[in-house]
């Protein structure tokens, strides 16, 4: 099954069904006056988020969707049928904006929460509405209204707690299959994930947190290299970042080097992402002396003046893993309970999550609008070599995993 986080679809509701004129003609009342009812409404189009939907693949070929049309109105007075509303599922974490404007129109973060999206079209009156004591046999009626038509783009971003952030063979794969039950393909030799993976941490009784795996990013990948940001925005809606550094790289390269690249393309992709709460977390200590440990941990803290919490893990071998996914727990806790008690807090946090998902849909209509130029060969090939438009192939869905 494909993994697809983003569709373009049209969607068109149904027209109102239009009144009926008509009048009442039997034996022995030869006029019996109006009697043409009323059409019926045309059916709406709704978006629903559903638990059991992981992709918007299915909305990849099938772009477009109509809602049934209301009925005339008939005679003896009867009114058409109202046409049958339209439910599209959508997986949770969906956001709905207008193609034409860009408006968001609504963000499906939770199983079972409706959208309407397209408007059907209102009921023609029939010549029966139109009777008065001095038009006793009117002609008039009224066409149902038009439904509602409207291009939209969707967007999926994963829900998740915390999201693995770093360079391709970090070791962020191994970190979630290390925690949680989620399986993402490992490997003695190097590579990438190709999809998001999302696994469920279970911390203690009734205590459990979800973790993303994300696509590794390289240099370059704020303007489309690579992996580009078909998958940086699904780092949006995370509350804690845990940047994993290689401590032991098989090239010698530096891990501080590492470490600034990734915060230059956050930066590049959204500076306001650069502000969310970020983890250093050190991996494939199994592979150096306690002694080098200690000298690379100091250096790193040294040169990149961190502040932040710092953790030396070897997810291989599953050493503090046991205690990161604790203290990440704890600090999740910590926070919901601030936000709940410090409403200043509160809202600082609302606003920088507000911040970073603008950010990141300006940044992302801005390549989708060098990625249209180029097809239509507007944009010079030398001035944007660092552009891929390349599409992934068959991946596995996102699935939550116990």
């Amino acid at each position: 099954m494909k993994f697809v986080d983003e569709v373009s679809i049209t969607v068109k509701a149904g027209d109102g069904g239009n009144g009926c004129m008509s009048f009442r003609r039997e034996k022995f009342i030869p006029k019996g006056g109006p009697d043409g009812g009323d059409g019926g409404d045309g059916g709406s189009i709704y978006l629903e988020a559903q638990e059991n939907c992981n992709t918007l693949v299915d909305y990849r070929y099938t772009r477009r969707f109509n809602a049934q049309r209301g009925e005339n109105g008939r005679g003896k007075d009867c009114t058409g049928a109202k046409g049958e509303d339209l439910i599209l599922p959508v997986p949770i974490g969906t956001t709905v904006i207008d193609a034409g404007t860009q408006e968001i129109i609504g963000d499906l973060t939770e199983a079972g929460q409706r959208l309407l999206v397209a408007q059907g079209g209102f009921h023609g009156l029939g010549n029966t509405r139109y009777k008065s004591s001095v038009n006793r046999a009117p002609r008039q009626t009224s066409p149902g209204s038009l439904g509602e038509q409207r291009d939209l783009k969707l967007e999926l971003k994963v829900l998740a707690d915390v999201g693995l952030l770093g360079l391709p063979n970090a070791g962020k794969s191994t970190l979630i299959r290390a925690v949680s039950a989620a399986k993402p393909k490992v490997a003695d030799y190097p590579f990438t994930t190709m999809v998001p993976n999302l696994g469920v941490v279970d911390v203690g009784q009734l205590r459990s947190f979800v973790i993303a795996d994300i696509p590794g990013v390289i240099a370059g990948a704020a303007e489309g290299a690579g992996l580009g940001t078909r998958f940086l925005k699904h780092l949006s809606r995370t509350r804690l970042l845990l940047h994993l550094v290689d401590m032991a790289p098989i090239d010698q390269s530096d891990p501080v080097e590492a470490v600034e690249t990734i915060i230059h393309e956050l930066g590049k992709f959204s500076p306001s992402l650069t502000l969310r709460e970020r983890w250093l977390v050190l991996n494939k200590c199994d592979q150096l002396l306690e002694d080098e440990q200690q000298a690379i941990l100091d250096d790193m803290v040294e040169r990149l003046e961190w502040d932040a919490p710092v953790f030396v893990i070897s997810a291989a071998e599953r050493q503090g893993t046991e205690e990161l996914a604790k203290a990440v727990m704890n600090w999740l806790d910590e926070r919901e309970q601030r936000i709940e008690d410090d409403e200043e807090y509160a809202q600082a946090m609302a606003d920088l999550d507000k911040a970073i998902e603008e950010e990141a849909r300006a940044h992302i209509q801005e390549l989708d609008d060098r990625r249209a130029l180029r097809k239509q060969g507007l944009l010079n090939e030398e001035d944007d070599d660092d552009f891929d438009d390349e599409d992934d192939e068959d991946g596995p869905e996102i699935i939550y995993v116990r």
